[in-house]
């Protein structure tokens, strides 16, 4: 462990203690509306979340999903909403798909409709992915009765609640490496995504309303030969003012989400990232992903390289590829992808504990209820309680692959598999 510096007093301003934060969200427990939930962070204010089941236990419904996807499932008003890529009866090639949106009846599980949005001919070299990736990995983000997809460089769209396609876009053409992955997320009327591809690397923002491009802004050159990432971008407020936090290759970059101009930027050796930034205490906390990843907590800057000045600690310690971090009170917790999970202090780094849960991790842990949850790629989620030492509360397993992150309600829990949406929990009452 590396501790460059401790927070200076000025930080203390920034720090919001975390249930204050809860009460005063102004969405509802059950709306879980973006990766890693409404705020982003894997937060959830839900109460009475399930910690026992298994394929057959306390099981209110599972729904088979068609075709293959990882984006994770969004909720609002008793609907959930997912991605998927289907291959067709007949194909020309076997890498053809049709691109769909799925909605979901949270009580009962029924599918509501499955609106097919783009085509994915086989023949196009864009499609090449890497074995753990699916064609529909981004997941959807909702806003009153628009819900959002991406499918990376193969498009973007904008749907109705109800399933009605409202606008495309599919002139942001760029060359993926492994295929897509991170998701858009939304700020005031526009919709705002990472473009890192092998070829060329910017951020870019659409029109709600329309699907125009307002905002596209080239990543800075770094030297790095690999220069793609999948990363999805997190919006903070740093004194009065957004800033767009958005990791990529050899750098994490902070732009004005209204305009996409560079505000400040930390350097660091790692590409393909993929955990979404958290930011909590008055530091962002970024994973740099391949091939050695670190974990850094950096001070928000003013302008320019503040690479050298902004550093606040460091650790290369069990720090992850995939899964994204999570602050919970005073502490941070992560694990690898080779599934040590440790929990730190949020402010220094100070390793408070570290322990090997078994598996591989893709999806990022969630606070629900008192607990974290942590879910491997095999199926099994531990459940640990937050804290200073090690204590886990409970463990339990689906029969398959879980790379996807799952969504929280209040009493349940809903978890995409390989070939199954689950939700997990006690049915349904009459008020959902």
């Amino acid at each position: 462990m590396k501790c460059l510096s401790r927070l200076n007093s000025c930080n203390s301003k920034l720090i919001w203690p975390l249930t204050l934060l809860l009460l005063l969200s102004p969405l509802r427990s059950e709306d879980w509306t973006e990766f890693r939930g409404p705020n982003g962070q894997g937060i959830s204010t839900a109460r009475s979340v399930p910690r026992d089941w298994s394929g057959d236990r306390n099981v209110a419904w599972k729904a088979e999903i068609p075709g293959e996807g990882w984006s994770s499932p969004v909720l609002a008003a008793g609907r959930i909403y997912l991605t998927a890529a289907v291959a067709p009866e007949v194909a020309d090639n076997p890498n053809d798909r049709q691109l769909l949106v799925l909605c979901y009846d949270a009580a009962s599980g029924a599918q509501l409709w499955s609106t097919p949005v783009f085509q994915q001919a086989g023949t196009d070299d864009r499609t090449r992915i890497h074995k753990k990736n699916s064609h529909a990995s981004p997941t959807p983000v909702l806003q009153g009765d628009q819900l959002f997809v991406h499918f990376g460089t193969l498009g973007t769209a904008c749907l109705s609640t109800d399933g009605n396609v409202l606008w495309r876009n599919q002139e942001l053409v760029f060359q993926p490496v492994h295929g897509n992955g991170g998701s858009p997320v939304l700020f005031e009327d526009l919709l705002i995504f990472s473009c890192d591809g092998g070829d060329q690397q910017f951020v870019v923002a659409l029109d709600t309303k329309s699907g125009a491009v307002r905002w596209k802004t080239d990543r800075p050159e770094v030297p790095n030969p690999k220069k793609f990432s999948f990363c999805t971008p997190l919006i903070v407020n740093i004194e009065g003012k957004p800033q767009l936090i958005s990791p990529g290759a050899d750098c994490v970059v902070s732009y004005d989400p209204r305009s996409g101009e560079q505000l400040w930027f930390v350097r660091y050796e790692g590409y393909s990232v993929i955990p979404r930034p958290v930011y909590a205490h008055g530091l962002i906390f970024v994973s740099t992903s391949y091939d050695r990843p670190q974990l850094l907590a950096i001070a928000p800057g003013d302008a320019g390289d503040v690479t050298e000045t902004n550093i606040r600690w460091s650790t290369s310690q069990g720090a992850p590829h995939t899964a994204s971090v999570l602050v919970v009170a005073d502490e941070l917790y992560f694990v690898s992808d080779n599934g040590i999970a440790h929990c730190v202090d949020a402010r220094t780094g100070e390793v408070h504990w570290k322990q090997r849960l078994g598996g591989n991790y893709s999806a990022s842990p969630v606070f629900a209820d008192g607990a974290i949850y942590f879910q491997s790629e095999q199926g099994e989620t531990h459940i640990v309680q937050p804290g200073r030492e090690y204590v886990e509360l409970a463990t339990n397993a689906l029969p398959e692959s879980t790379l996807a992150s799952p969504a929280v309600q209040n009493g349940a829990l809903f978890i995409r598999s390989a070939g199954y949406l689950y939700r997990i929990g006690a049915p349904a009452t009459a008020r959902e």
